[in-house]
């Protein structure tokens, strides 16, 4: 079976929207609403957010809603319980984003063969070391069907980038800025000279750009020099100020889309 996330990419050449949230945030049980009313939406592809107690790449936002989760009960086995629930119901690429310390402790191997089992697409580990998934790790995503998404920021290297490419297997995360998710700013000339760069380079995997990502300038950029965006904090400050999940995500998605449709008029 293809995976979803080479059909999205097939199926749909830009503007592609992925949404982040945390697992279990704000209530144990919203995991399946929060997938259900994001695909409703309008969104391309989900990653779901798995809690950790020391998130250093996320801000304040994400940080806040994992320490939530967590006092919630979410777990990894929990998690893994609740996708399978709503594995049936869901078309578009699901992909879990964590840390590396939970899945060593879940176990690496098995928690990869779970995590296909209950439909997920890929899989983000920011602090995996790309050496470390090259000679160990790698072949337990590589057999259970699972694509693996690295990162990128304004500081990698050329010589790495092209290392990345050459080993991702789904698309390239390229973070806006060397600042951790939930800065609100406008992106500088700096930032899209490095997103001209990286289109400029003709990466052999499609590159979304995440981090920041919260109004109409930095959607822009990011559709202007990318196959798409990545939002997280953004949805998540709307979940915390309002926890009704249906009504949070169709308004938020409706401001999205009179954004989107300004990026072209």
């Amino acid at each position: 079976m293809i995976n979803k996330i080479t059909q999205l990419f097939e199926n749909k050449g830009k503007d592609i929207l992925s949404i982040f949230f945390t697992a279990g945030f704000p209530e144990l049980n919203s995991t399946q609403s929060i997938i259900r009313a994001l695909e409703e939406n309008g969104a391309d592809m989900i990653e779901v957010g798995i809690p950790y107690s020391d998130p250093l790449a996320d801000g304040p936002v994400i940080q806040k809603t994992s320490a939530m989760a967590l006092r919630n009960g979410m777990s990894i086995t929990t998690l893994f319980s609740q996708l399978t629930e709503i594995k049936k119901e869901v078309h578009i690429p699901l992909i879990l984003m964590g840390y590396l310390n939970p899945v060593l402790q879940y176990g690496i191997e098995n928690f990869c063969r779970q995590a296909s089992r209950c439909g997920v697409s890929g899989v983000i580990l920011p602090d995996l070391p790309i050496d470390e998934y090259e000679t160990i790790y790698g072949k337990y995503f590589e057999s259970n069907h699972l694509k693996f998404i690295f990162l990128i920021t304004p500081d990698t290297s050329t010589n790495r980038i092209l290392q990345i490419d050459n080993l991702s297997t789904g698309f390239i995360y390229a973070v806006s800025s060397t600042s951790t998710t939930g800065k609100e700013f406008c992106f500088s000339p700096v930032q899209i000279e490095y997103l001209n760069r990286l289109r400029e380079m003709k990466l052999k995997n499609p590159v979304l750009v995440g981090f920041g990502i919260h109004n109409h300038e930095t959607l822009t950029a990011a559709f202007g020099n990318a196959r798409g965006a990545i939002i997280g904090s953004a949805y998540l400050k709307c979940l915390i100020e309002d926890n009704k999940v249906e009504t949070v995500t169709r308004k938020f998605f409706n401001r999205l889309k009179s954004t989107i449709i300004c990026l072209y008029n």
